[in-house]
């Protein structure tokens, strides 16, 4: 026992890590930044940051920090500001309980991530760096900052979200700091064979009972339907933004959990930051678009996160959202990709696709001592869809 308040007295110290903290991505030395996100995701890029504190949501708020031993970068830090209501994240017997104040019951909410994105876009650490030993400054930048905030509010509740399964080790110097720890949705990942060079040669991996429902339940409905996929500049993303935020918002309004609303400038502004790494593939008929789906190339995976489709067509039985998918894995191998990561959402379509859940877990601390007491035992209650085990592909000779 004296051993462990030892250790836990140890890292809830200051650390000896030289910390800067900053509103906006362009207020960090860029050198800094560049050598700490060095070979890393686009999402810790300076032209994607830069791009989305421009377009933020209006209730998000990004903010930075860059970790060091002296003037080396060890870590560089993504973290969000979001004010959240009632309306955007209760479920609905609360709203029922709560009626006529779900929008003035908010909550300021410091997440240590994207929440955009999906996936570990909270921390990147420089090659070499000994990343046990720079979680602790991780956890003291995000203590700046929420204590920064106070002028602005209190903010109580602090989030590190989307770390994959294989940093839980890594990170358990959190768990030390107060921090609890659940697992959440997992991420549904395809794996791309090598040897695939078009949607087709994906289709001739499916057995048959799959391929046969996939060109007759998909592909045939949507081509006789009269639609057809094609791709979208940043110019053209910017001249449809008010017909693809209309479709994305068909399929925003009916999540229980909505933290954030895109802008419509969003749009053109991704496709403009992602360069020949990104994809807006649309669905047309007679001129009018129907569906979109953005993918993005992130090193060796390619990332299908923004969906939109018109929900009246698609109750009148044109696979839209289904095609949305498929054409993602097309887009996907034409970008050279070895897997596809489609998020934490419709589990069991992006299963009959071939997908494999891959978990997840976020580290969550209330600032009140009484209050994140109560927290860190209700997280392991938190309950999660699990993915159906659906294998679609032949077998190996």
């Amino acid at each position: 026992m004296r051993e462990r308040l030892r250790a836990r007295a140890a890292v809830r110290r200051p650390t000896s890590l030289q910390i800067a903290l900053a509103d906006r991505i362009g207020q960090l030395d860029p050198a800094s930044w560049d050598a700490a996100s060095a070979g890393q995701s686009f999402f810790f890029s300076r032209r994607y940051l830069e791009m989305l504190q421009a377009v933020a949501p209006e209730n998000v708020e990004p903010r930075f920090a860059l970790v060091c031993r002296g003037d080396e970068p060890l870590a560089g830090v993504c973290a969000q500001v979001i004010r959240v209501s009632l309306e955007q994240v209760a479920s609905p017997r609360t709203k029922a309980v709560l009626k006529g104040l779900e929008d003035r019951v908010t909550q300021r909410v410091l997440v240590c991530g994207n929440a955009l994105t999906f996936g570990m876009h909270a921390v990147c650490f420089a090659p070499g760096t000994d990343r046990a030993r720079a979680w602790p400054g991780v956890a003291e930048a995000l203590y700046r900052m929420r204590r920064a905030e106070k002028l602005a509010g209190h903010m109580d509740l602090v989030v590190i979200k989307d770390l994959p399964g294989t940093l839980r080790g890594e990170s358990e110097v959190l768990g030390k700091l107060s921090y609890g720890l659940v697992e959440t949705e997992p991420d549904m990942v395809l794996t791309l064979d090598p040897s695939w060079r078009s949607h087709a040669d994906y289709l001739g991996g499916l057995v048959s009972k799959y391929r046969s429902d996939v060109k007759a339940r998909v592909i045939k409905r949507f081509d006789e339907a009269g639609c057809r996929i094609e791709a979208l500049d940043a110019a053209q993303a910017g001249e449809l933004s008010d017909e693809l935020h209309a479709l994305y918002l068909q399929v925003h309004g009916g999540a229980s959990l909505r933290p954030f609303t895109l802008r419509p400038e969003y749009w053109a502004a991704i496709v403009r930051a992602a360069g020949d790494d990104g994809s807006l593939l649309v669905a047309r008929r007679e001129g009018k678009v129907l569906a979109f789906i953005v993918t993005l190339r992130d090193g060796d995976t390619a990332i299908a996160y923004h969906i939109g489709f018109d929900r009246e067509v698609a109750g009148a039985g044109v696979p839209l959202y289904l095609r949305m998918l498929h054409a993602s894995v097309e887009q996907s191998i034409r970008f050279g990709c070895r897997r596809v990561s489609f998020g934490r959402t419709a589990l069991e379509p992006k299963a009959r696709l071939g997908c494999k859940p891959e978990p997840m877990f976020v580290w969550a601390r209330h600032r009140h001592p009484v209050l994140n007491r109560m927290l860190k035992p209700l997280l392991r209650f938190i309950q999660h869809e699990e993915a159906p085990d659906i294998d679609p592909f032949k077998k190996a000779s």
